[in-house]
């Protein structure tokens, strides 16, 4: 049996292999064609969604784990696709490179992480996808194919967002620069204070995102800026205290009390925005991208134009309260430029996302249902990976190269190989 990190939706396969290349994958779906079986490659689980459950063939990407090749003179490197994030950033950090900008979770794999639209937040370096430069991939056919820019540019417009649906990823070729430190510097701020000075918080620098803690007018902001150094990292027992202690064992314990006790939510928020202090640092731009996050939870992140974030999250204030919801953890925002592929929620607009989150456990369907209803009238799009309950025939209509995408499906997967529910729900059978 198979799991998603959360425990939102599970899988019994028929069959699960686990390849080493590209040849053992062409194998594997030929085998599943012969056998009248669907193929879907996994990644970490971290999804919320159903993306990757399938009753038929899974595979299992843990032996596609290679950094295959870096060349910072021309800023590539090729990584297999099963490659966990975490390794990756430690494999290039050894060869002088590193991503420009990632999420802020490490542990999905590489593949995992960029089919399903995973992002971080910047002023002008946008998500994973944006930052993929060249794809192999098995067809439905069985064949091995490449794709880039220059390559089959209609194939590398829909795949590199295509969650599995235009081919089994193998490896991935990576945008990449010099390794590079980030000064970061966090600082509790009034929401209405950070949506006056949007425009000069996201202009003055290179990652700006925020946390709002519902029941409160307070947000903790982030500012990420690369810097020349010297590398000025927390205190070991500093970054304990805050990364580990504060926001995972005693965050943990918090969201269990509310869970038990609904009511209190609202007062135990009020006491949380008033403990949060500022703090700076400097260190290697992965270590401060990324954090660890072992309180588990339910998420749906939209994406909606940058233009309407400020209105989009007044309303989410509004309907928290007006709702009666009870909400114990905080809501985030983060910002990426406008990019060319033609599956990504920051497709041609700038974007602000906002996500909403529950601890694991306790009610969200009512939440949830309220914030999509905030999102979509926006025109917002659902982070694929994340809960939603949208179809094509709402996504369709947000996405300009939608219908672009699926005669290239149409083209990679006539028999629909790589089809699961989740794929004919957003896509269409």
């Amino acid at each position: 049996m198979w799991r998603t990190w959360s425990g939102t939706h599970e899988a019994l396969p028929t069959t699960t292999a686990t390849p080493n290349g590209a040849a053992d994958v062409a194998g594997a779906v030929r085998s599943a064609a012969g056998r009248g079986l669907p193929v879907r490659m996994v990644g970490a689980g971290h999804s919320f969604t159903d993306a990757a459950v399938t009753d038929g063939v899974m595979l299992s990407p843990t032996a596609l784990n290679r950094l295959r090749a870096v060349d910072l003179e021309a800023g590539t490197g090729e990584a297999d696709a099963g490659m966990v994030l975490s390794d990756l950033n430690t494999a290039l950090a050894g060869h002088g490179a590193a991503l420009a900008n990632m999420g802020d979770i490490a542990v999905q794999t590489l593949a995992g992480a960029i089919q399903t639209g995973t992002h971080g937040t910047g002023r002008t370096t946008g998500g994973l996808a944006s930052q993929v430069v060249g794809m192999e991939l098995v067809r439905a056919d069985g064949e091995a194919v490449r794709c880039s820019a220059a390559d089959d540019p209609d194939l590398f417009g829909a795949a590199r967002v295509g969650l599995g649906a235009f081919g089994v990823v193998t490896a991935m070729t990576m945008a990449v620069r010099p390794s590079f430190l980030l000064h970061a510097r966090e600082e509790p701020m009034r929401v209405d204070e950070v949506l006056d000075r949007l425009p000069e918080l996201r202009a003055g620098n290179e990652h700006f995102e925020f946390f709002w803690f519902p029941h409160t007018g307070m947000a903790n902001t982030k500012r990420n800026n690369p810097v020349e150094g010297p590398a000025r990292p927390l205190a070991p027992f500093k970054a304990w205290l805050d990364d580990e202690f504060l926001s995972n064992t005693l965050f943990e314990r918090v969201n269990r009390a509310g869970r038990a006790l609904p009511s209190a939510i609202p007062a135990i928020n009020q006491v949380s925005a008033r403990a949060l202090s500022a703090r700076e640092y400097t260190d290697t731009s992965y270590k401060v991208f990324a954090s660890p996050r072992r309180v588990k939870f339910v998420e749906m992140e939209y994406a909606v134009p940058a233009q309407e974030l400020p209105g989009v999250l007044r309303e989410l204030r509004s309907l928290v309260d007006r709702g009666g919801h009870r909400i114990s953890f905080p809501v985030e925002v983060r910002f990426a430029p406008a990019d060319d592929v033609w599956l990504s929620t920051a497709y041609g607009r700038e974007t602000a996302y906002v996500a909403v989150h529950v601890y694991k456990g306790a009610p969200y369907q009512r939440y949830f249902a309220d914030a999509e209803a905030v999102f979509t009238a926006a025109e917002g799009r659902p982070h694929w990976g994340k809960m939603h309950t949208k179809d094509r025939s709402y996504l369709e209509r947000v996405y300009p190269r939608f219908g672009d995408a699926m005669e290239v499906r149409e083209r990679m997967d006539p028999e629909r190989r790589f089809a699961n529910a989740y794929t004919e729900r957003v896509f269409g059978p």
